[in-house]
């Protein structure tokens, strides 16, 4: 299965070295745990440039480890036009970043790629994931957990899209999850 027959999900936040790093891992690890890790693409990506080529914060790093995830090869990028052709689904990590995209989108199909983490997570008590730049590493691990919760959610919902007929090419990418 080549790259462009993957489903592409790629997460936002605001400079792509704490919250969307973690969700990027997390998903990764979930769909491979399910035998999925060769049907799904998962990515991330910051609104701003202000990390660009960075590997993620070492708190970042530091909460997967301890909790079995790899973001050793993560580098921030920022999100681009490009990224919504480049990707089906667009999660943003909390409501300032879902307007953003949203802005950014240059029609309807690309608005409708953007979806907010939280919103999987009908348990969730907030819409935002909470930035823990400015934190210690304790905080780094709740918010791990919250996007651990939120992302598991994602998953189920695209499950049952992964696992039926074969993806293939453009057509299966844009079936609906």
């Amino acid at each position: 299965m080549t790259e462009t027959d993957r489903f592409r999900v790629i997460f936002v936040c605001t400079g792509n070295i704490c919250r969307s790093p973690m969700a990027e891992a997390v998903l990764r690890d979930i769909a491979t745990a399910h035998g999925l890790g060769d049907r799904v693409l998962s990515s991330s990506a910051g609104t701003g440039d202000w990390h660009v080529g960075e590997r993620a914060d070492a708190r970042t790093l530091d909460a997967l480890t301890r909790r079995g995830y790899d973001g050793s090869q993560h580098r921030a990028r920022q999100f681009t036009y490009d990224s919504f052709a480049e990707n089906d689904l667009v999660i943003a990590l909390d409501r300032t970043h879902e307007r953003s995209l949203r802005q950014w989108a240059r029609d309807e199909s690309e608005e409708g790629k953007v979806s907010l983490l939280l919103s999987f997570d009908h348990s969730a008590r907030e819409l935002d994931v909470f930035d823990p730049y400015y934190a210690d590493a304790r905080t780094f691990d709740e918010v791990l957990s919250v996007i651990e919760g939120a992302v598991h959610a994602l998953f189920r919902q695209l499950e049952p899209a992964l696992r039926a007929a074969p993806l293939s090419g453009e057509a299966g990418r844009r079936r609906s999850v």
